[in-house]
């Protein structure tokens, strides 16, 4: 990457911030810009900031705003309405299966939790940027769980043609589209024309959800 990832953190532990920051900068292709210890003050701090984040590392346990719950949670709603093209990482302490997959299902990018190993942290900030996702064995585990039972196996796919579910598998595997389109043979613009064909037709939001919508209908089978 020639560009650095500018990164933003939404933690109330401040030996834990400053502590991932200076991990997160040891990286020459990582820059934090941004720092909160709460959710509540996230969106005027980020209108009053120098630089915008590329990708937010949001803790899911925050401080309320007086007697107002305003948690992780939050704060990811309110990035999608008011920044929606930025990414968004949960890092929490919570390593709740139904946990993890509602925040994928409400448009998180990825979610690690806490005692990840750092070199997890890069790679998943790095996925998120040039792939749009990070879907790691625990969180791929709780999407499972989740729609567990729930599962609509199709033979036709819908709407959704041969290519585009060639595609599909491909973008549940962290592909890129250069590596998709060499796998598929085709360029790199065409598979993001895929891309955004399968979002429409599947009412994604992300691909993140391309990969909920995957599952759902067993059109994979990730281990």
């Amino acid at each position: 990457m020639n560009n650095r990832i500018k990164i933003g953190l939404v933690e109330d532990q401040k030996l834990f911030r400053e502590g991932i920051s200076v991990i997160l900068n040891s990286k020459p292709n990582f820059k934090t810009v941004f720092e909160s210890p709460d959710g509540f003050s996230v969106i005027e701090r980020l209108s009053a900031a120098t630089e915008i984040p590329d990708i937010m590392l949001i803790d899911l346990t925050l401080p309320p705003n007086g007697q107002e719950e305003f948690n992780g949670w939050d704060v990811l709603k309110a990035l999608q309405t008011n920044y929606p093209d930025m990414r968004c990482l949960i890092l929490s302490a919570h390593n709740d299966q139904y946990l993890i997959a509602r925040m994928i299902e409400e448009g998180a990018q990825g979610y690690l939790v806490k005692d990840s190993d750092p070199d997890e942290v890069f790679h998943a900030i790095e996925d998120v940027i040039e792939k749009g996702s990070y879907i790691n064995s625990n969180t791929l585990a709780a999407i499972q769980s989740k729609l567990q039972g729930k599962a609509k196996p199709t033979k036709t796919h819908g709407d959704l043609s041969i290519r585009e579910v060639e595609v599909l598998r491909l973008i549940c595997q962290q592909m890129t589209s250069e590596e998709i389109g060499e796998e598929l043979f085709i360029s790199p613009r065409t598979v993001n024309g895929h891309r955004n064909n399968l979002l429409q037709k599947t009412g994604s939001r992300n691909v993140t959800g391309l990969v909920m919508y995957a599952v759902k209908h067993q059109l994979v089978e990730l281990v």
